[in-house]
């Protein structure tokens, strides 16, 4: 693979930022740890395969409810664009909470997946945005 070797890259950070960037990711390797530094626009294209998506369901009241597929994260809402944003302020929030403790939930097996999404939702970083992502399929009462 394309390793540049850590020592190098510290030396030229301010060229290699640059690079990154403008150009293309970087490959790095210090001893025996291998990394991948890119832009977030890299990133962020990346995770566009990964999509929030719910479940929707009208609930008796008149009320809508979102159920996340990918997330075990539920809303209500007076109808779904309050939903919607209730939802992403929960997935925001989730998200958060998930990178502030990454070391322990990125190694429990139910939440390992969680993984794209919560750098999905981190570099949205708007609850807005993020309920504007959300893909809705209706659900059965």
């Amino acid at each position: 693979m394309l390793m540049e070797q850590a020592t190098a890259v510290r030396k030229e950070w301010s060229t290699v930022c640059d690079s990154v960037i403008h150009e293309k990711p970087k490959f790095i390797k210090r001893t025996r740890d291998k990394m991948w530094f890119s832009s977030l626009d890299t990133v962020n294209e990346i995770l566009q395969v990964y999509q929030f998506t719910v479940s929707k369901f009208i609930e008796e009241d008149g009320s809508v409810t979102l159920s996340l597929n990918e997330i075990d994260l539920i809303e209500n809402g007076l109808n779904e664009q309050e939903a919607r944003l209730k939802l992403g302020n929960s997935i925001l929030e989730y998200s958060l909470d998930y990178y502030n403790e990454y070391e322990k939930y990125s190694k429990s097996p139910n939440r390992k997946g969680h993984i794209p999404y919560i750098f999905k939702a981190l570099i949205a970083d708007d609850p807005e945005k993020i309920g504007d992502m959300i893909q809705c399929q209706d659900g059965k009462n």
